[in-house]
């Protein structure tokens, strides 16, 4: 019943519709599986759309969760043009170990913590509300 009421953070919603518009390859790397992931999107469908593809810990090709950097190895292959090398992919990332998988990947990270984190591991960056950079 929680994941059916999941939110999206502050401003994520225009940050997508912002790299959508300029035509920036989007995808969702997550480490939810397949049925928590519909449980959890299935009110934000309009913006899942905008996705070129999705990754959940279950895909067969994804052999160790986060913070292996597995996930994020197989979602970089998936695009229709897939970017030269792992240094070409963001990674925008709310859980501790997923900044490890996306480092450990050796892509860029930016971090946008759940606030009611504690102890948030380095990353190249790090947004405490992404609403700063674009508010509702």
């Amino acid at each position: 019943d929680l994941f059916m009421k999941c939110s999206l953070m502050p401003g994520a919603e225009r940050l997508i519709h912002h790299l959508a518009h300029h035509n920036v390859p989007m995808c969702i790397a997550t480490g939810s599986s397949s049925a928590d992931y519909a449980l959890k999107t299935h009110s934000h469908a309009d913006l899942v759309s905008l996705m070129e593809f999705t990754v959940r810990s279950d895909d067969p090709e994804v052999k160790f969760g986060k913070p292996d950097p597995d996930i994020f190895l197989v979602a970089m292959r998936r695009f229709k043009c897939p970017p030269a090398g792992p240094g070409n992919c963001l990674v925008l990332e709310d859980a501790p170990n997923g900044v490890k998988a996306a480092l450990a990947a050796r892509m860029k990270c930016v971090m946008v913590p759940d606030p009611r984190l504690k102890d948030l591991p380095e990353a190249d960056l790090r947004f405490e509300i992404v609403g700063r950079l674009f508010p509702e």
